[in-house]
């Protein structure tokens, strides 16, 4: 996985219309705050981040009209005086006032037009409509209109407009027009909805929009959706070969587009039989909402718990940022009015969002263990889109309950008990590190989707309201735990190895090292405290050597089972062989455990030892780290005003948990089960009570 600039914390690297907003009725458009309560969206700071310039002649690019086009700044540094300095991407260079990347982005301008078009859908708002389509003109200029690359995208432009194919450090592909990249799915995000909201407005701009979106998707044709129906194997898992840069991620973003396309000329009615958009979106939309859902993974006690992960080349890396595949499938399944694209979606929101959120929230990187805590606009925005997204096309209001968990992020319900939106300026913080430490740098993507967040909560009033009551309250939380293998007692024959890097090529090494163990060896972990039974997940590096050998796993003396590490599928087009992944134990942890134990044994009697095998490795029981996971994870958030309380269950069977909430006052419980229907309501005005949680479901308290 290559590491760009989306995944990096820290300085400068770090009506028909109102149908194109995720999760937004025109009812809902109507009003956007409660009586008393300012809307949250405030545009001040994106519009600060904004410019135009006229940029010089080059062929194979053009743009609608003439005159300067829309352009946005890529990163807003903050200075020492709380102001704040637009830069761009790379070493900076007076002399020719040029940056090693640039100061404006396709990325960025695709989705702050995105921002711009939607903040019109709602409002009405001209100088909203004036920068969407300013933004357009300046992203179809980066689009390369005629020749061999016709329909891909240029990345970077200089700040007087110059085009910058080939930046430094390189981001691939490069020349950056010369294939599919995240910056052409995001070229089609923004186009789709482009002319969704200006096919009403402005039919000719609507016509060159709608033209340059059938040049992207011809684009996407030839280059990725040509493999449609190829099937990679991926250490032993069948993933579809016509994901947009192999990512799931990347897919979902076009797919948005393509939604917003199709829906909009078939509510005006346009298209045979009430289809809309052309023969080739629709068959595009389809073909990639299907790649999308194919990547659904695991289930209620297996790891990834329902996701759908992110990346076609690793069946062990899950990550937050622009994880937006389940609002993709809510979006195409209305689209291409297909229920059946809704069960993985409601899968990735009911049963693994919940799950996350009594984690900690929304990481940067599970790899498979929650390794990179970072966490970003881009990543918390994806999960309340999914939620909003899913809610509307599903018509499960109970995931807007949820909902309300992860916009208090926003608010200051986050690992650093502090805002990371300011409603009076617009800025969003680029982030927040595992350790808490605030990065109050403000660029075009935190922005972005911070506002994106804001449009939806303002377009939900009173879970906006809810979000701002949350976000000042105490964070308490009771989920998902990483032991490190090192951690244990060790007997002879178990090391501790670091390695030369961290990342495998597919995944990464929970805090840089692991266990390596020959048969006989043990480890033993002193666990932290629990009432309640839990599921333990080592993460084992799962190798195709046959003869690796096992480990056996037990607490306090008791069994739970044994794992043969020599059982990874075909690496196929995976970057290396094996998979790091987390194994489920068969049997729980019983409650108050104090110990777990592992012994590495040979491989069993029927098949010879691994010392006798050529090629075969001493070293290659390896264990990363364990995951220890209660039955019932909990996030609970109090303050003087309230408690709200999220449970999620990863039982076999239905189970009733107590809770206690900070004074007696009236608490009203919602459980739904693992597909999000309500299985209970009711409400208590008692301090300590039990509720209901469905198995792979969950309970709010509110």
């Amino acid at each position: 996985m290559t590491v760009t600039r989306r995944t990096v914390l820290g300085g400068s690297l770090a009506a028909a219309a109102v149908s194109s907003v995720p999760g937004v009725s025109a009812a809902a458009a109507a009003s956007t705050a409660l009586p008393g309560l300012p809307a949250l969206t405030n545009l001040a700071h994106l519009d600060y981040l904004g410019a135009s310039v006229s940029p010089p002649s080059v062929a194979g690019h053009s743009t609608y009209g003439s005159g300067p086009v829309g352009v946005l700044w890529t990163y807003a540094d903050r200075r020492d005086d709380g102001s704040y300095a637009r830069v761009g991407g790379g070493a900076y260079n007076p002399s020719t006032n040029t940056y090693g990347q640039g100061a404006f982005n396709a990325d960025d301008l695709a989705r702050a037009a995105v921002v711009y078009l939607r903040h019109y859908s709602m409002h009405g708002d001209a100088h909203s409509r004036q920068a969407a389509y300013g933004l357009l003109r300046g992203l179809t200029f980066l689009q390369t209109a005629s020749g061999a690359n016709a329909g891909n995208v240029v990345l970077w432009m200089q700040p007087d407009g110059t085009l910058n194919p080939s930046a430094d450090p390189v981001e691939l592909p490069d020349p950056s027009d010369s294939g599919p990249a995240y910056w052409l799915a995001r070229t089609v995000w923004a186009l789709g909805e482009g002319y969704a909201v200006f096919r009403s407005v402005d039919s000719r701009f609507a016509a060159f929009l709608r033209g340059r979106l059938e040049l992207a998707i011809a684009a996407l044709e030839r280059q990725v959706l040509v493999h449609y129906g190829v099937w990679n194997v991926v250490d032993g898992r069948r993933v579809p070969a016509w994901l947009i840069v192999a990512g799931a991620d990347a897919t979902s973003e076009a797919v948005l587009g393509l939604a917003a396309y199709v829906t909009a000329d078939r509510a005006a009615g346009a298209g045979a039989a009430g289809a809309g958009g052309s023969a080739r979106a629709r068959r595009a939309l389809a073909r990639f909402a299907e790649a999308i859902a194919a990547m659904a993974a695991g289930d209620r006690q297996t790891w990834p718990f329902r996701a759908l992960l992110p990346w076609g080349e690793s069946i062990s890396d899950w990550h937050a940022w622009g994880a937006q595949m389940p609002s993709a499938l809510a979006a195409a399944s209305v689209a291409l009015r297909s229920p059946r694209l809704l069960e993985p979606a409601i899968g990735d929101a009911a049963g693994f969002t919940p799950l996350l959120m009594t984690a900690g929230g929304p990481d940067n990187g599970w790899l498979p263990a929650p390794i990179d805590r970072t966490q970003i606009a881009y990543g918390v925005d994806a999960r309340l889109q999914a939620l909003l997204g899913v809610a509307s096309a599903a018509n499960r209001p109970g995931l807007r309950q949820v909902a309300a968990f992860v916009g208090a992020w926003y608010f200051g319900a986050n690992r650093a008990g502090t805002p990371m939106y300011d409603p009076t300026t617009g800025r969003t913080y680029d982030g927040i590190s595992g350790d808490g430490i605030v990065n109050r740098n403000s660029g075009a993507e935190s922005t972005i989707h911070g506002l994106l967040s804001m449009l939806s909560l303002d377009a939900h009033p009173s879970l906006a309201a809810q979000a701002r009551t949350l976000g000042p309250a105490s964070r308490t939380l009771s989920g998902l735990h990483t032991i490190e293998a090192e951690s244990a007692v060790l007997s002879t024959g178990a090391t501790v190895i670091t390695p030369p890097s961290p990342w495998t090529g597919e995944s990464q090494w929970s805090n840089n090292s692991y266990v390596a163990f020959t048969p006989g060896s043990t480890a033993t972990w002193t666990l932290p405290p629990s009432d309640q039974p839990q599921l333990a997940l080592p993460i084992i590096d799962t190798v195709t050597d046959r003869h690796a050998g096992q480990t056996t796993w037990s607490a306090n003396g008791k069994p739970l089972g044994t794992i043969n590490h020599g059982t990874a599928g075909p690496q196929g087009t995976s970057p290396t062989p094996g998979a790091l992944l987390p194994h489920t134990l068969p049997t729980y942890l019983p409650p108050n455990t104090t110990h777990l134990t592992t012994t590495a044994t040979p491989p069993p009697a029927s098949t010879p030892l691994a010392s006798t095998v050529p090629g075969s490795t001493a070293s290659a029981l390896r264990v990363d780290a364990v995951l220890l996971l209660p039955l019932i994870s909990q996030l609970q958030l109090t303050s003087s005003a309230t408690t709200a309380i999220l449970l999620t269950s990863v039982d076999k069977h239905r189970r009733s948990h107590q809770v206690t909430v900070a004074s007696a006052r009236r608490s009203v419980i919602s459980a739904y089960d693992d597909s999000c229907f309500l299985q209970a309501h009711f409400a208590t005005t008692a301090r300590t009570f039990n509720v209901p949680v469905s198995p792979g479901g969950f309970t709010v308290i509110l």
